[in-house]
């Protein structure tokens, strides 16, 4: 850390001036931060219909095809609302959602929230037993899958424990003014839904805080994914933190969102962000660096979402003509590193950089509400930084039993007060909820949840990122659960014992994962069968890239492996003396690590 970072009283109150003109939205976005009563009927239906009542001619989302206003997407979403109620979906039914990036997605969303039904927002890259396992998981009854992954959706289909549950066709085209047949067997919601009326509904003003909007899927630290409750409260927060305290947008800027709409970046951030002021969402299938500024002056975005590790991909890019004098002044994201932090606002002209921090099931979040350098930003729920044992992977106690926070510029683990003000959702699953709470933290009774995540207090309630804890790491944007990727070492025939940890590779975000494996006696690998079998049971983002042989593992007495030696030697073949392999980019396999293709990638000679 760069002692640069600390936020003194001077810098603090240097910062002030630049934000007194947003202090009445900023005053707004705390009272949505903060409101205690979760039983009051605030939720993100009522945030569209307001947005839809004050900007009903402005563009809520623009994509390739279409440009849709406010006042046409949400009566759109009306009329898939009272579709879905008129098939069964009521208040807290829960309804599977399998689409890629579209404004279909998103009038879905708003169509199940208005009638207080939950979206369970599918990983669109998951595949065979760890998909049936997500979606057996949340027991929709009902699942609306795209055209896209109809086939995706059908090879697990006889592994659902609701396999007879309604299913809806999208058709991947302009739904709204030519919807497709569909294939035998599915329901048109579509086509059903230009019959229905296009008010608002009755019901969208009984959806109280408290009630679940989205499950969004976490890998956490156990496995198979989990599925985090997004409740309406949590959307209203962040409503109020990043769409009036952060970013604060007008219905004249356009957000331009390739994140996946899975991930609460976008459906949550993003989003709330844009509906809050009426701006425009510029949706993108997929994220293209090549295509990302072309795409920028397309739609004369004001502002983007991302993640660290996109942005790393756009330093690398060449300068090209688009990105000269674009239109962005803001972005909103998270994982933005300290060490691209300044070249990326230099090199591209950012006035703001709102990154934050927050977790789908954590019940705190940080903005950058003040615009200062390399910080996730200032958090107003009630928080403490604690000393942390690495070795034994624990917080660190007094005699007493409670725990210690750390000093100022100290790095430790985050946790946050669970409280009336600030409370935890949890999972769908009680046990993995109390799993995530520690008790009798700094007195008798209370209750903290555990973010799993080391920071460094920087001073005036600002934090910076440090590091992942535990058995999750992230890479490519994406949390990478190393027991999933342990379970699909084990299946392979001769593979005894497999130990995932992630590793960091210079000159990317987050870290990539990295497997020792103990093969059964006798057996051999095979490097190339390995990377097929890996490649059909994982994301691609949670492969290993590098691999190393061992003659046994260590284990702690709970069986748990010991990582901190692993990771400390990593992939370097002068302190492993076992075989290393490592996957480069555009190999189909493995290959062999030696101190020549170490150099290179501490070079940087390789795009990871």
């Amino acid at each position: 850390m760069s002692h640069a970072d600390l936020i003194t009283p001077t810098r603090f109150l240097a910062h002030l001036p630049a934000t007194l003109g947003r202090v009445p939205r900023m005053l707004r976005g705390l009272y949505y931060t903060g409101i205690r009563n979760r039983e009051k009927n605030l939720s993100l239906g009522w945030a569209l219909e307001r947005a839809a009542r004050l900007y009903p001619d402005s563009p809520a989302l623009i994509d390739e095809r279409r440009r849709l206003s406010y006042a046409l997407f949400n009566g759109w979403a009306n009329r898939i609302a009272r579709t879905l109620q008129a098939e069964g979906v009521r208040h807290g039914s829960v309804v599977a959602i399998m689409l890629e990036n579209r404004a279909e997605l998103m009038v879905i969303l708003a169509a199940l929230a208005k009638v207080g039904a939950v979206g369970a927002l599918v990983n669109t890259t998951q595949r065979g037993q760890v998909l049936s396992h997500s979606l057996n998981l949340v027991r929709p009854s009902h699942f609306v899958v795209g055209e896209e992954l109809r086939e995706v959706f059908e090879d697990v289909r006889p592994a659902l424990e609701n396999s007879g549950g309604r299913c809806y066709w999208v058709a991947d085209g302009d739904t709204l003014s030519e919807p497709s047949q569909p294939p035998a067997g599915w329901y048109n919601l579509m086509r059903m839904a230009q019959e229905q009326n296009s008010t608002n509904l009755p019901e969208t003003a009984q959806v109280r805080l408290k009630d679940a909007c989205f499950y969004i899927y976490t890998s956490g630290t156990t496995g198979l994914p989990k599925a985090s409750i997004m409740s309406h409260g949590k959307w209203i927060k962040a409503y109020g933190g990043f769409g009036h305290s952060g970013l604060a947008l007008s219905n004249s800027d356009v957000l331009y969102l390739t994140l996946p709409c899975y991930h609460n970046n976008a459906v949550t951030v993003c989003w709330s962000a844009a509906l809050a002021g009426g701006a425009a969402i510029a949706l993108r299938r997929k994220f293209s660096a090549s295509a990302f500024w072309k795409d920028v002056q397309t739609y004369q975005a004001t502002c983007f979402g991302y993640i660290g590790e996109l942005c790393r991909y756009l330093l690398n890019q060449p300068e090209c003509p688009e990105e000269r004098g674009n239109s962005l002044t803001c972005m909103i994201g998270n994982g933005l590193r300290p060490s691209i932090w300044n070249d990326f606002k230099a090199r591209f002209g950012i006035e703001r950089i709102t990154e934050f921090y927050a977790s789908s099931e954590g019940n705190i979040g940080f903005t950058n509400v003040f615009n200062f350098d390399n910080t996730v930003g200032f958090s107003p729920a009630t928080y403490a930084i604690v000393r942390y044992d690495l070795e034994n992977d624990q917080p660190v106690r007094d005699g007493k039993g409670f725990m210690e926070k750390v000093g100022k510029g100290e790095a430790g683990l985050l946790i946050s007060e669970i409280s009336d003000k600030w409370p935890f959702d949890g999972y769908t699953d009680p046990s993995k909820s109390e799993a995530a709470i520690f008790r009798n933290v700094f007195k008798q009774g209370d209750a903290w949840f555990n973010t799993g995540d080391l920071m460094r207090d920087i001073g005036f309630k600002h934090t910076q990122f440090v590091d992942r804890l535990g058995d999750t790491f992230r890479w490519k944007g994406e949390n990478v659960s190393t027991t999933e990727v342990e379970n699909a070492l084990g299946a392979f025939p001769g593979v005894e014992d497999a130990v995932v940890y992630g590793v960091e590779i210079p000159g990317t975000n987050g870290r990539c994962g990295m497997a020792a494996l103990r093969l059964s006696d006798g057996a051999s690998l095979d490097t190339a069968q390995l990377a097929e079998h890996l490649d059909r049971e994982l994301p691609a983002y949670a492969v290993p890239l590098f691999l190393r042989l061992l003659q046994q593992v260590e284990t702690t007495g709970t069986f748990k492996y010991k990582k901190t030696d692993l990771k400390r030697s990593a992939y370097d073949p002068a302190q492993v003396s076992e075989a290393l392999f490592v996957r480069l980019p555009g190999d189909a396999g493995y290959r062999s690590l030696d101190s020549a293709v170490f150099e290179e990638i501490r070079r940087g000679e390789h795009r990871f």
